[in-house]
């Protein structure tokens, strides 16, 4: 071999070797660690939904239409939360349908803070302790039901939308218009909540029940704040978590494995002022961290500030392209449709939800055979 062939050949093989060495290592991570599951460059996303109640009827509708796994809700304790058995229960109702429990909700919903089930978290009230107390006690019981994972908000103003537009075939699109939205009254029950205090509660939360999600290995998964509103606030909010620098301050402020990201892409979208040509470099960023533990695979038209939701093939971002990213990435969990246009004669948009999971599971045919 000649010198510059051989030295040419040398500098390929360290550059391999750097490159691996600077991938992340599976090989020697606990069992239940969750960056076991990413595998980078492999599509192993897997068809979702989290749609209640949780019936023998709804359990054999989503059979039906090839959704294996779900985010479900288990029966609720009258002050909230849910014991062992009532966990234990739907994990066994599910598996006699043929699907799996992946995930459960935990009390603290998407829902206006007058309407929370734990409003005292955000509310940064005395009684946050004992709802905290509630919270790190359901981790401790998803664990023993085998539910590898929970999801949850952490807001004020719920999900906030302007009037809903008409789109094809007469279906009502949530939309939202900042030069439109009402700030009546100017403040929520929770007065004023700027970015410090926010985070205050955020952190608060979060330096709790972390170290529970740790020590008994389940994944935490919070939602963004659906949308983003600007940094004066909205109500006398500012929504810290609806932006793409709030979310990586998010993730940062507890280092752990079981802490992330229910990573809604039609929140994460609204926050951008391109989304289709932005929105993959954010999926990679979390997904790269792996910081994804769900995917609300949803679209919208339009960008911060203003848009509607749309069906998932209508919309501004290309559905495609960011499925291969979320193969890139080795993303290896649920990717559910979530708000889906309402139209009459569909109760429970369930002809709309039907619609989406075929759309959505044909892309994770498309990627997995492009592996």
């Amino acid at each position: 071999m000649k010198r510059r062939q051989f030295v040419a050949g040398a500098a390929t093989a360290s550059s391999a070797a750097l490159a691996a060495a600077a991938q992340p290592s599976t090989a020697a991570l606990p069992k239940n660690h969750p960056g076991r599951d990413y595998k980078p460059g492999k599509a192993v996303m897997r068809l979702g939904c989290q749609s209640g109640p949780m019936t023998d009827e709804r359990l054999n509708y989503f059979k039906r239409h090839g959704v294996d796994h779900i985010n479900g809700y288990p029966e609720q304790l009258p002050g909230g939360g849910f014991n062992l058995e009532s966990m234990k229960r739907l994990v066994e109702m599910c598996g006699k349908h043929g699907l799996t429990l992946d995930m459960i909700q935990f009390p603290l919903p998407s829902s206006y803070i007058a309407k929370a089930q734990m409003p005292s978290i955000m509310m940064g009230k005395p009684e946050r302790d004992r709802d905290i107390d509630t919270c790190c006690q359901i981790v401790r019981n998803a664990a023993a039901a085998g539910i590898p994972a929970l999801k949850y908000n952490m807001t004020i103003l719920g999900v906030l939308s302007t009037e809903p537009t008409l789109g094809r075939g007469g279906i009502k699109q949530r939309a939202w218009d900042l030069a439109k939205a009402k700030q009546d009254p100017p403040l929520t029950e929770a007065g004023a909540a700027p970015a410090e205090v926010m985070w205050e509660r955020i952190t608060y939360f979060l330096k709790r029940v972390v170290p529970v999600a740790n020590e008994y290995k389940v994944r935490l998964a919070c939602h963004p704040h659906d949308p983003g509103v600007p940094k004066s606030g909205f109500r006398g909010v500012d929504r810290v978590l609806g932006t793409v620098d709030g979310l990586k301050k998010f993730v940062s402020i507890e280092e752990s494995p079981y802490h992330g990201l229910n990573f809604c892409q039609g929140t994460v979208s609204e926050m951008l002022q391109d989304p289709n040509k932005e929105i993959h470099d954010v999926i990679r960023y979390f997904g790269k961290r792996q910081k994804i533990f769900n995917v609300h695979f949803r679209n919208i038209r339009g960008k911060r500030d203003k848009f509607v939701e749309t069906y998932p093939d209508e919309g501004d971002v290309d559905f495609f392209k960011a499925m291969m990213v979320y193969r890139e990435v080795g993303y290896p969990y649920m990717m559910m449709p979530d708000h889906m246009p309402r139209h009459e004669g569909d109760p429970g948009t369930r002809e709309a939800f039907a619609w989406a999971y075929g759309y959505i599971k044909a892309l994770i045919q498309v990627a997995q055979r492009s592996a």
